[in-house]
């Protein structure tokens, strides 16, 4: 039964198949390769689903997600099901606040080793030790660290929707381990521009310098047209979840702010 006829009697939707979709680049076995990526998609196994999980490992390789987008404590996706039109997945991580990265940033600037692995593109062993020195966890170590949201019918949480942005997600973590850190709330260059500062190891800016044209009558031309500021990207519905604290309330056994999603979601539509 398909996500779409799972509340009613009939045949199955045929599943819509997508053209250059984003499409997992492992065929069999485990999707992860690095140890980071596996310790986000250890969190995700760990739920005991495995059919739903294995559907959405096949929606991953089949090249169902339309699109992914990660941005601080954030990621969008669109998965395409049977439907015409593809169901809207978010999955939301609680970033670090910019105080919290100075202190992090300061105990990793102590750590030679750690600063030339990052410079390398690797994610050294031991960073998951010098979060917890300072009180905090780089990988989410259960599901309700995580919160998750997907525009389907199917109640159950996580979808195999949801399942498959994960698998894609934990694909780009292995291409890319600073995606993790982004996602987080510290971008690359802004980590590592603190780590060489840091440790003294910022290399020197070269000074600027406007080179005088050719031709003296050009020095009192109009300058390049500035293109106009593009408006900023809507912010989701619900997205102030993200950066608080798991609430410790249950509801059903679900936690009460994904059952607080959809009225955010509600709101945001009726406006």
């Amino acid at each position: 039964m398909s996500e779409d006829e799972w509340w009613r009697d009939g045949p199955p939707a045929r599943l819509i198949k997508v053209e250059n979709g984003l499409r997992a680049r492992s065929l069999r076995g485990d999707i992860a390769r690095t140890w980071w990526s596996r310790r986000f998609i250890e969190v995700l196994e760990g739920l005991g689903l495995g059919g739903r999980l294995e559907r959405g490992k096949r929606y991953a390789r089949q090249g169902q997600v339309v699109s992914m987008a990660l941005s601080p404590s954030i990621v969008v996706a669109t998965v395409q099901g049977s439907r015409p039109a593809p169901y809207r997945v978010r999955i939301g991580l609680k970033a670090f606040t910019a105080e919290q990265w100075r202190t992090v940033e300061q105990a990793l600037a102590g750590q030679a080793l750690y600063l030339a692995k990052l410079l390398a593109g690797e994610m050294p062993t031991g960073i998951e030790e010098v979060f917890e020195s300072v009180g905090l966890r780089l990988f989410p170590t259960s599901f309700a660290e995580l919160s998750m949201e997907c525009s389907c019918p199917d109640w159950e949480v996580p979808c195999k929707h949801l399942a498959a942005t994960c698998y894609l997600l934990a694909e780009s973590f292995d291409t890319d381990p600073f995606e993790i850190l982004a996602w987080r709330g510290r971008a690359r260059d802004e980590l590592l521009d603190a780590l060489r500062s840091r440790r003294g190891q910022a290399p020197p800016a070269e000074p600027e310098t406007d080179p005088l044209p050719d031709d003296p009558a050009a020095f009192w031309a109009a300058g390049p047209v500035v293109p106009a500021a593009q408006p900023p990207a809507p912010t989701a519905p619900g997205a102030v979840l993200d950066r608080l604290d798991p609430l410790p309330v249950l509801l059903r056994g679900r936690p009460l702010t994904e059952y607080l999603r959809p009225a955010y979601r509600a709101f945001a539509e009726e406006r």
